[in-house]
């Protein structure tokens, strides 16, 4: 086998292997072919899989292996030209066979290869910072939604239903004196004023009380989903068992003491706006990471291979199937339910998955140029924990540990070092 390699005029990414195949190399091949799929064919006089080659040609033509022969060749040299020539294509190669036969066989294969990045400005900039800070109402709002979680659920017992409690009843609802289907119910929940019955229905239960029946008259609305209701007057016979509502904590003391670990609501509100602030600090760091690689990315000149895109695109995918599971979803339900379909689903994923290859490239590109490794000082101290907790030394747990498990700390670090680099190359106002 011999080849020659022409980069494109039009791209410089992209390559012509030409390869020339002699006519014993590919007699080769035909005979390889044809030992690899002789048992397919069952000939009469012959047992199957035992037909001489000549016979089988003879009966289906002379290029019956040339296929199956092309394509364990054509394989063959691809995979020792690219790797002779340092060639890493990032899109399916394209195949021009201008011949095969008892002359041997010539063949184009067309590699693409990732174009050059070339970056941007990327140190230097002065970049607009997130703001962090914690109002106020942050910690109102915080402080509200504990003392929810702290609701006490009250009995009544003393007056009638009013609007805002949780009432339990019975129902049953006929119209023009004869039951319908659904219309029915026991010790069923509804919390007045919210809206889930047929208008009217909630606001005459209001003014019931404990054991208290009552024929609560309402109208189903005219674009009422039920064909045979719509329009329609009705009648519940219902009756109340319970009348309930939540009673929420004064915000005291007292009320820092029973869900926190500190004696005083100041002290607790300390705490709260303490945390509310990492978190800020947290989103505020990742949104000055995202607007500082996003302004990289727009003066730089890269393109993104669809392939990445595609890839990327089918993990967010998967990301939002395992979402849908521990929510106790399915992904084929979710196509059931909302009418579409996983290429519907990777099309949507499309421009992020865009974004997100864009800057692991430029990203990357940095790292190179200005030669940033991980801190092996903080990749040991991590291992080392893991290590301790796996009852092992630091040694023996790097011989045990999964090359993906170790790669995947060694690129969190090396993400770390090269924002770090380049929020000490960049101003934030």
């Amino acid at each position: 086998m011999t080849y020659t390699k022409q980069q494109s005029q039009e791209k410089e990414n992209v390559f012509v292997l030409t390869f020339d195949i002699s006519p014993e190399e590919f007699a080769k091949a035909v005979d390889a072919a044809y030992e690899k799929t002789k048992g397919n064919y069952a000939v009469q006089g012959f047992r199957k899989g035992k037909a001489p080659k000549r016979v089988l040609e003879g009966m289906y033509g002379k290029g019956l292996f040339y296929e199956d022969a092309l394509d364990a060749i054509m394989q063959e040299a691809y995979e020792e030209a690219l790797e002779k020539e340092a060639l890493e294509p990032v899109e399916r190669p394209d195949v021009d066979v201008t011949n095969a036969g008892e002359n041997g066989a010539q063949f184009k294969i067309t590699v693409t290869t990732l174009k050059p990045v070339k970056l941007g400005q990327y140190k230097g900039l002065t970049v607009k910072k997130a703001e962090a800070a914690v109002a106020d109402d942050d910690v109102a709002a915080e402080l509200e939604r504990e003392r929810e979680k702290a609701v006490r659920i009250i009995n009544v017992d003393d007056r009638a239903a009013k609007n805002g409690d949780a009432v339990v009843i019975d129902f049953s609802g006929s119209v023009d004196g004869v039951k319908f289907e659904g219309g029915s119910a026991e010790k069923f929940e509804l919390v007045l004023g919210s809206g889930s019955f047929i208008p009217g229905f909630e606001a005459q239960v209001e003014g019931m009380t404990l054991g208290g029946e009552k024929d609560v008259c309402v109208r189903f609305p005219d674009d009422y989903q039920a064909d045979n209701l719509k329009g329609k007057d009705a009648v519940f016979a219902v009756k109340l068992h319970e009348i309930k509502f939540n009673e929420l904590p004064a915000l005291d003391d007292e009320f820092a003491k029973d869900v926190s670990q500190f004696d005083t609501l100041a002290e607790f509100k300390d705490d709260i706006r303490k945390r509310l602030q990492e978190k800020k600090n947290e989103a505020a760091k990742n949104a000055d990471e995202k607007t500082l690689v996003e302004k990289i990315v727009e003066t730089s000149d890269f393109e993104v291979p669809s392939t990445f895109i595609e890839r990327e695109a089918a993990m967010l995918v998967r990301q939002f199937e395992y979402g849908l599971m521990y929510k106790g979803l399915k992904l084929k339900d979710y196509y059931k339910y909302t009418g579409t379909a996983e290429t519907d689903l990777l099309a949507s994923y499309k421009d992020a998955a865009a974004k997100n290859v864009s800057v692991r490239m430029i990203l990357e590109e940095i790292i190179k140029a200005e030669s940033i490794v991980p801190d092996q000082e903080k990749l040991d101290e991590r291992l080392t924990k893991l290590a301790e907790k796996a009852g092992k030394t630091l040694e023996e747990y790097k011989k045990t540990i999964e090359p993906s498990e170790y790669d995947y700390y060694v690129n969190e670090l090396l993400t770390d070092a090269v924002f770090g680099f380049l929020f000490a190359n960049n101003k934030f106002e």
